[in-house]
């Protein structure tokens, strides 16, 4: 599995040779063997040109795009290669049978939920006193197989989700005041964080769907859209408590993000260049975290389990085995 190569700086990103290099309009050119690459993830203003785009997708790296204020803006989706037109035929099928989309559907709520309970459950255990929130968590989330819609699950989702961000008040240290999770735009330094680590969890999804037969744009729990690979949204659901969130608690509670990480004349929307590449880091170093995997048997990094979901989606879907979301059990 390639490294992810992160871009902060404006310049050329190109061909050369056998290799990739980087031309900063400040600084000095830098090699990259393409060997070694992922995904790229580009932070600035660059420039490529159809060389440096075919290179590249015939190794089936994709590109991820934010703005200046880390929005996530876009992705170069390499020409898939893994083609499977009956799995295809499978997928299109569980969309368009409502049963058999609300079974994937709650799947996805039922394991996201549990693994906020287990966020919450831990930091309890831990001096932080948030058992009233853990509550009413549990009480919502036993409402999930009775859903009959996806509009009725996704209301489940919102209110515990409530719950759980009020929480985030006992369970950072520092002074937050927050409130509500607001995405467009964040309104506040907390929404700026989530919305910036949730959008690297979806763009990190989308890199390993790639290397999977699955279509990245059908989806069952979000709709599908115009422009946008909704089947990530799916599965991110279910990584976000446990790679993001905690990703987040640790960044607050150790200061290594605070207040002045952010442009505050911009109402907190623009994170730092320094801030930004730091929770880049701390997201790197947290997916090549290992944990000994139940049914292989084998020690399996953070992300290898997001290819892991998108391979057990693949067998529900082909009725080789019903599909369980990734939960946390330690």
């Amino acid at each position: 599995m390639g490294q992810s190569f992160y871009v902060y700086n404006s310049g050329d990103l190109r061909r050369k040779d056998n290799t990739l290099q980087f031309i900063p309009c400040e600084g000095e050119k830098r090699d990259i063997p393409i060997e070694r690459i992922g995904d790229i993830y580009v932070m600035s203003e660059m420039t490529f040109n159809t060389s440096f785009i075919s290179y590249i997708s015939q190794y089936g790296i994709p590109i991820h795009f934010f703005n200046y204020y880390n929005f996530y803006t876009g992705s170069f989706y390499p020409k898939e290669k893994l083609l499977a037109g009956q799995l295809l035929v499978k997928q299109v099928e569980h969309y368009s049978d409502y049963e058999k989309r609300m079974v994937i559907a709650r799947k996805f709520i039922e394991a996201a939920a549990d693994n906020i309970y287990r966020n919450l459950r831990y930091y309890n255990g831990r001096g932080k006193d948030v058992s009233a929130y853990m509550k009413e968590v549990d009480d919502l989330r036993k409402k999930i197989p009775e859903t009959s819609s996806i509009q009725e699950l996704m209301g489940i989702e919102g209110n515990i989700r409530r719950h759980y961000y009020a929480a985030w008040n006992v369970v950072v240290d520092q002074e937050i005041h927050f409130e509500k999770r607001v995405m467009h735009p964040p309104d506040n330094m907390i929404n700026s964080l989530i919305s910036f680590v949730n959008s690297m969890i979806y763009a990190k999804v989308l890199s390993e769907i790639y290397h999977t037969q699955l279509n990245p744009t059908i989806s069952y729990l979000h709709e599908p859209g115009v422009r946008r690979f909704s089947l990530c949204l799916d599965i991110a659901e279910v990584f976000k408590p446990l790679i993001g969130d905690r990703l987040i608690f640790s960044l607050l509670n150790r200061r290594q993000i605070t207040e002045d990480s952010f442009t505050k004349e911009l109402n907190f929307l623009h994170l730092t260049k320094d801030a930004s590449g730091l929770i880049a880091r701390e997201l790197e170093e947290r997916l090549k975290k290992t944990i000994m995997h139940k049914e292989l048997g084998r020690q399996v990094s953070y992300q290898y389990l997001m290819r892991l979901e998108a391979y057990k989606l693949t067998k529900h879907l082909i009725g080789e085995k019903e599909y369980e979301g990734f939960k946390i059990w330690w």
